[in-house]
């Protein structure tokens, strides 16, 4: 069956870095879009990065140019590299597998067009 376990998430300071792992099992991983959400208590679960099969990638505003989104094809694993972290940035993290097989440039990151989902991994930035 499908497994997508995260890891890396830990608190770190206002500023700091992190870079949290998904490892996927269960899949034909070198040709799935993959993605990241994230959830912060009382709030709606979050698009953060995405990245294709072929390496496209996608970033949501509040991350870009402080977020990269990676993968590594021959360990199955989707990779979350955070810099400059802010105290808004704290929420649980997850890694997902974005269902659809076409239309990069068109698609809308909301949570529905993933049917696969890891357990999630907590990040906590201080101020």
């Amino acid at each position: 069956q499908v497994q997508l376990v995260e890891s890396g998430g830990r608190l770190v300071q206002a500023g700091g870095s992190l870079r949290l792992s998904c490892a996927a099992s269960g899949l034909t991983f070198d040709r799935e879009d993959m993605g990241w959400f994230r959830q912060a208590p009382g709030k709606d679960r979050e698009f953060v990065a995405a990245i294709s099969w072929v390496t496209r990638t996608s970033y949501a505003n509040t991350v870009k140019g402080r977020f990269t989104i990676s993968r590594d094809n021959a360990k199955n694993t989707v990779y979350l590299q955070m810099t400059s972290l802010k105290p808004e940035d704290t929420a649980v993290y997850y890694c997902a597998r974005d269902q659809r097989r076409s239309g990069w440039d068109q698609r809308d990151w909301t949570p529905e067009q993933y049917d696969y989902w890891g357990q999630g991994t907590q990040v906590t930035v201080s101020a």
